[in-house]
């Protein structure tokens, strides 16, 4: 697994390397208090967004994460933020997550098909043998779509993380396996046409 920064194209999103000249966009779509209900941290100001970012490249600096700008084709707007992280190269496994989008942009083919890219490359080109994915337990929204991505649901943690405003956060574990991926391609292939 050759961990660096890439782009992942696709016919209505790309991926880009986040970058620190990113903020701006960023914040132009990401400072809605919905967007961070349900995560461990809470991005309010320009400063959060900023932390936010630099956390994320100082993750990627220690090889185990890769942060991308959710870009929509159409309007070539950046609109959410997604990334690899908990990156295992020794065991082939890589979690997709830390993924927001804005709302407007929500339940539309940007995140199938950002997922779509990601699980191609963790499985096709990094040979990954796991992919996990996780969210709060009392994220409806987001476990019905890993779940419709054809990610199986494993088990909760119970309180799991403590999220910024305090609460114990019990967060459920999905995860595909590189046997499931050819039937989850399929699905997902199925699903963007």
């Amino acid at each position: 697994m050759e961990i660096e920064p890439l782009i992942l194209d696709g016919k209505h999103v790309r991926l880009e390397p986040l970058k620190p000249e990113h903020l701006d966009a960023l914040c132009a779509v990401g400072l809605e208090e919905s967007i961070w209900l349900w995560t461990t941290v809470n991005v309010k100001t320009k400063s959060e967004m900023q932390s936010y970012i630099e956390s994320a490249l100082e993750d990627q600096s220690r090889g185990v994460s890769l942060p991308f700008v959710t870009i929509e084709k159409s309007s070539n707007v950046i609109v959410g933020s997604t990334r690899f992280g908990n990156i295992d190269t020794k065991n082939r496994r890589v979690e997709i997550g830390w993924t927001w989008i804005n709302p407007r942009r929500q339940r539309t083919r940007i995140n199938t098909e950002a997922k779509f890219l990601m699980l191609f490359h963790a499985f096709e080109t990094w040979k990954c043998v796991r992919v996990e994915l996780k969210t709060d337990a009392l994220n409806e929204k987001s476990r019905n779509a890993i779940a419709r991505i054809g990610a199986k649901e494993e088990g909760v943690l119970r309180r799991h993380m403590i999220t910024k405003s305090g609460r114990f956060r019990d967060t459920v574990y999905f995860s595909i396996i590189d046997t499931e991926w050819k039937e989850v391609k399929e699905n997902l292939l199925l699903k963007m046409r």
